[in-house]
């Protein structure tokens, strides 16, 4: 592997401000960030780039290539819970199986956006209709989750009963879905002109957005790592090498439909990150049983910083050896 591209990606600002944000704990500063901020600098994120993939969805247009990424996102956001779930019950109950098997199958933005950063670094091209696949496979992995809930209990001799309309509001009304999605549909309304509007909003203020949240994301992400003593290192096995196998599954997608460098290398990020915010959430209202410290931490504590620091140069890297 090129070790340049992972030196390159942790002299990035905002990797950097992550690790002082981890530092920050591991010294005991009283270095806190106020609960209302993250949430607001979240939701700015979601809305820039979700308005600025559809500005670019405008240009692009809809052809055979952006349908054939559009399925190939909802494939993996149903696929990997399935089989991921499958590896979880070699140690875990269904329960948490399928707790941490929909975490995995759904995504995390700021991996997405992380990455999208270190493309742009590298001016390499990638097209905005990307956060459309980002969109798309928020959601489907908490319903292959409860099926597989609803299945798998009832075998073993435990009926579950699930209020549908609420699952189905929290998976595809959740307020990071419908703000993305939103502001995707806005983007592409209003096109050029939007965008000229915004820009100093949507763009210019994104990378110091960008590095103030990921600081907090490294307070959070340290406090969590005391919980990894519960997880055992199967879950910590499984938390590095599982995003690895879902890249690697995504690469192949990838080349097989013809994506261009930088779409490869967002897809192969989508495919191999975990939700912290949007499935914990849905798993805490629908599967009470499972253990939210299994599934918070893996994805936080460990598949998180595992992918923005190591996993995005690894992914490119594989991704030059394929497509060169």
């Amino acid at each position: 592997m090129n070790f340049s591209l992972v030196l390159f990606n942790i002299l990035n600002p905002p990797i950097l401000f992550f690790f002082l944000g981890m530092l920050a704990i591991f010294v005991k500063s009283d270095l806190e960030i106020p609960a209302p901020v993250p949430k607001l600098f979240s939701l700015y994120l979601l809305f820039a780039i979700g308005f600025k993939g559809g500005v670019e969805l405008v240009k692009s247009g809809i052809d055979q290539s952006v349908l054939l990424t559009m399925l190939a996102a909802m494939l993996m956001a149903c696929v990997v819970p399935l089989y991921t779930f499958f590896i979880l019950k070699i140690k875990l109950d269904s329960y948490n199986a399928a707790a941490i098997a929909a975490t995995y199958g759904s995504i995390s933005a700021v991996t997405f956006i992380t990455a999208g950063s270190f493309l742009q670094q590298l001016e390499i091209p990638s097209h905005g209709y990307m956060v459309a696949a980002l969109a798309l496979m928020e959601s489907p992995a908490i319903i292959v989750g409860l099926i597989l809930v609803n299945l798998f209990t009832r075998e073993e001799g435990s009926e579950r009963e699930f209020s549908w309309p609420e699952v189905l509001q929290e998976a595809f009304l959740n307020s990071s879905v419908f703000l993305l999605v939103g502001s995707l549909i806005i983007g592409t309304l209003t096109g050029e002109h939007g965008w000229e509007v915004l820009k100093p909003f949507s763009q210019d203020m994104f990378y110091g957005v960008l590095t103030f949240f990921l600081l907090d994301m490294g307070l959070v992400a340290a406090r969590r790592i005391k919980d990894l003593e519960k997880t055992g290192v199967f879950l910590i096995s499984f938390a590095i090498l599982i995003p690895i196998l879902n890249a690697g599954v995504g690469l192949f997608i990838a080349k097989l439909i013809g994506m261009s460098q930088g779409d490869a290398l967002l897809f192969c990020v989508l495919c191999a990150s975990a939700s912290y915010i949007a499935v914990p959430a849905a798993m805490r209202l629908t599967v009470p049983e499972a253990n939210p410290s299994l599934y918070v931490s893996t994805a936080l504590a460990v598949t998180f910083p595992f992918n923005i620091i190591v996993g995005i140069p690894l992914y490119l890297y594989g991704i030059n050896l394929f497509w060169s």
